[in-house]
């Protein structure tokens, strides 16, 4: 049997939508299944660009034919990628598209076929069955996110909205208030929850370093590229990439970004042959890049292409209703190592509501490890709490509803990080304490102080902090005496 002599009853036989379209993206042929898809009978489609379907996973060039009109003829074929199309009712629906380019007998391109699989009731199935386990699971977390209040339920659903498009996200919130955690959620509940979560820390490296890391680089291009090595760009291509502590990132570096993004792609340290990336970008910072932009220090039109859907991490203070089942989750999660499952007496939960938690979630989550050290029952009471806690608590609240902590004025001065003053000398001698406690380890400095070991590192560079000369001044300075006690 010769089947070219029926390929045109295959063709309208298939019951996913099938275009034929020629160098030039112009629809040459549609079988009847793309009208069910696309709301277009196959004579509104032929001789139309295929543009008309308003798909957003073509990269369209349109100044040329074949590899001058869209990626897919450089690319040669496409492959189950997930996209959506905008039908004849100007409505949007998913599909699974695949693609290939067709050739003469010659090699050369004259055009390609797609096939689009309609997945539009499979994506509504799956929204019903995540509103079902939200509503039956009400305790359980959504997205990994814990908490009932106004302003975590306020947070999830922004998630949620943003989480099924391709818009860029800025998250925003102090250190220690769950970042990574709502971007990775984001991922998770998109179309690239399939692919790669890719994470870079832009505070943790140097200029030459975070280039590289960013778009890779080829063998030889400075010292020590014994090898060529993709950026983590390209390693989250078809997924999410989160450039955290965005607000860190050097001038020259933001120029190359903002390429990037306008662009969709990259050109490796080295190289001068850009590479095709489709990476969602997400963004997080604890800065106020507004104020950056307006001091010089952060590029004006950086900021508006990674802003379009910004996100206000709440800090723990503006969420104290959570308190309690963030510390059960944390016991129970200690619960299978350590054996023990205590619970908070009445004043310990008193105590750790009454404190402003400058570390947040992190802060809250190392309290409880600490009380679980100390409790040798199933009971914990406030002195199974760290000292800095109890010791706000006694205190009593300040004005504002909360413990403060020693050397914070009630009114007249700017608190930073800490709860103390901003640039003032008891967050400097605090952190000295603390890397000194540490021996010097910025990890476990951080852990102490309830912050990042980031957060260290800028609190070292704020205050100009040496700490061989530092750490060995304040070892050798002699104690101060202590007042004697009646007994």
């Amino acid at each position: 049997m010769n089947i070219s002599e029926h390929w045109k009853t295959i063709f309208d036989t298939l019951q996913d939508a099938l275009l034929v379209v020629d160098a030039g993206g112009n629809i040459v042929a549609a079988n009847p299944a793309a009208e069910r898809t696309t709301g277009y009978a196959p004579d509104e489609l032929i001789g139309q660009s295929c543009r008309i379907l308003n798909c957003n996973g073509c990269k369209i060039i349109g100044k040329g034919s074949c590899e001058q009109w869209c990626g897919l003829f450089s690319q040669g074929e496409s492959r189950a990628k997930r996209c959506t199309i905008t039908n004849k009712n100007r409505r949007m629906v998913s599909i699974i598209k695949n693609a290939s380019v067709l050739r003469d007998r010659n090699g050369d391109m004259i055009g390609a076929v797609e096939s689009l699989t309609d997945i539009s009731e499979m994506v509504r199935q799956q929204r019903e069955i995540m509103a079902l386990r939200k509503a039956c699971r009400v305790d359980e977390p959504d997205h990994g996110i814990l908490g009932r209040s106004k302003a975590v339920r306020r947070m999830i659903a922004l998630i949620e909205s943003v989480a099924l498009t391709d818009a860029p996200v800025m998250i925003q919130g102090a250190s220690g208030t769950g970042k990574e955690l709502v971007a990775l959620a984001i991922h998770e509940s998109g179309d690239r929850r399939d692919k790669g979560f890719i994470r870079v820390n832009c505070a943790a490296l140097n200029e030459s370093l975070l280039e590289s890391e960013l778009f890779g680089h080829v063998k030889g291009a400075f010292t020590g590229a014994e090898r060529a090595r993709i950026g983590r760009f390209e390693d989250a291509d078809g997924g999410t990439i989160l450039l955290d502590e965005i607000g860190d990132i050097p001038p020259s570096i933001q120029v190359k970004l903002l390429r990037v993004l306008e662009q969709k792609e990259v050109e490796r340290v080295g190289d001068h042959r850009p590479i095709p990336v489709d990476a969602r970008l997400i963004t997080a910072t604890n800065r106020n890049l507004e104020q950056m932009v307006a001091h010089g220090q952060f590029r004006e039109d950086l900021f508006f292409r990674v802003n379009v859907f910004p996100i206000h991490c709440p800090e723990l203070k503006e969420r104290l209703d959570d308190i309690p089942l963030l510390v059960r989750h944390f016991i129970d999660a200690k619960a299978e190592k350590t054996g023990k499952r205590p619970h908070l007496s009445p004043e310990a939960m008193g105590t750790l509501q009454s404190y402003h938690w400058p570390g947040n979630i992190r802060e809250l989550r190392n309290a409880v490890e600490y009380a679980l050290v100390l409790c040798p029952g199933d009971r914990i009471d406030p002195a199974h709490l760290p000292p800095r806690v109890r010791r706000a608590s006694e205190r009593g609240p300040g004005p504002s509803g909360f413990a403060m902590e020693s050397g914070q004025k009630a009114e007249g001065k700017t608190t930073g990080a800490g709860g103390v003053p901003a640039g003032g000398t008891t967050e400097r001698e605090e952190l000295l304490a603390a890397l000194r406690a540490a021996g010097g380890n910025q990890t476990e400095a951080g852990r102490r102080l309830g912050v990042s070991r980031v957060t260290v590192w800028k609190r070292i560079k704020k205050h100009g902090v040496n700490l061989d000369r530092d750490l060995r001044a304040a070892a050798e300075a002699p104690a101060p005496r202590q007042r004697s006690v009646p007994r």
